[in-house]
């Protein structure tokens, strides 16, 4: 029997088709210690792609309430340096900003944790979702919710470091007990962690499998704070079913994001009613100002890497976007892959 077919998947399709039909007027904004995430509308830690040249982007636009880096080990950043790191660059206008953390273990926790407020973090995250083998093999990520001390050891060493705001970003884990999902969300709760985001797919399952919202319903059920949504938003329609089905109090966008840097600012204002300006999109020039976002802070040898990240994503707005996609991976440099953009621009506008 296929995993939809169980009993406990049939009644969670009952409770999302019910919730649909039950749309509630969203709130404006999550109070998390002293931060307020207003909207409560996340931008999710991708490697590689959560990078200040592109959270830049996005403020421009308009509608994020809570920025993110990318995956951070705990062991590494201490030795860090904030202005070349590729990774922990940041401008003052990136603010709130959120650092999320990798780590197996307790140990030293307290020295990134230091660090993190050297460098002024709005607040700190735990990836305890990430389903990556190579990050496994360690027991940090998912496999953390596999190793229940060592996770709890973690947000009780945190929440004695630090006064910040602490969230855990987690997937539902390795199979279907709702049961130990629960009782592991909870144990987060006990231990300190202030808010919880949920990638709402298992362990094992990729992108292409619809994300499962109902389960998010069952742990907001279980713990009193805020649970936030991630996976499967990519538009405004995207982004008001899994409110209504996951019944969860905002969303962290990811992949749709990076996609369509402006997909916050829609969402902000149809599903909460933030006054910003409807954007007027040009591609060609939100791709220029990502390369001079990259140009304008990070060191040369980052640039070709992360314009090629963000264009396997970017070039999905067009029908024949494989094409873009293929000719920046292909390029030996910046401006031979700008050279291939606008070619491709012009030939596709």
């Amino acid at each position: 029997m296929s995993i939809a077919g169980l009993p406990e998947e049939r009644e969670r399709w009952k409770m999302s088709m019910e919730a649909d039909t039950n749309m509630q007027t969203q709130p404006q904004a999550i109070q998390i210690r002293n931060l307020q995430i207003t909207p409560p509308l996340l931008l999710a830690p991708m490697a590689g792609l959560t990078h200040s040249a592109l959270r830049r982007i996005m403020i421009d636009f308009g509608g994020v309430g809570l920025l993110s880096t990318e995956m951070l080990s705990a062991s590494r950043l201490p030795s860090e340096n904030p202005r070349i790191s590729p990774f922990l660059i940041r401008t003052e206008r990136e603010s709130p900003l959120s650092y999320q953390l990798l780590t197996a273990n307790e140990q030293g926790i307290d020295r990134a944790i230091d660090q993190l407020h050297a460098f002024k973090a709005d607040a700190v995250d735990f990836n305890m979702g990430c389903p990556s083998t190579s990050v496994g093999k360690f027991g940090a990520g998912v496999k953390l919710m596999e190793r229940v001390d060592a996770a709890r050891r973690i947000v009780a060493e945190a929440r004695k470091r630090t006064d910040l705001p602490l969230s855990v970003k987690i997937r539902l884990g390795s199979n279907t007990d709702s049961g130990k999902l629960k009782d592991f969300c909870s144990m987060l709760e006990g231990e300190g962690a202030d808010m919880l985001t949920v990638h709402a797919r298992f362990k094992h399952e990729s992108f292409v499998r619809h994300p499962r919202w109902t389960y998010i319903a069952e742990i907001k059920e279980c713990i009193k704070i805020p649970v936030i949504a991630n996976g499967g938003v990519f538009s405004v329609e995207d982004a008001e079913k899994c409110l209504r089905v996951s019944g969860a109090d905002g969303l962290m966008l990811g992949r749709g994001a990076i996609i369509r840097p402006w997909l916050f600012s829609e969402i902000a204002r149809t599903v909460y009613g933030v006054d910003i300006p409807k954007p007027a999109v040009s591609l060609p020039d939100v791709y220029a100002a990502f390369i001079e976002a990259l140009k304008a802070d990070y060191r040369s040898i980052y640039h070709l890497g992360r314009l090629k990240a963000f264009t396997h994503y970017f070039a999905r707005n067009y029908k024949f976007g494989h094409s873009l996609a293929s000719k920046v991976q292909s390029s030996s440099s910046v401006d031979e892959a700008r050279e291939r953009a606008e070619t491709f621009f012009a030939n596709n506008g």
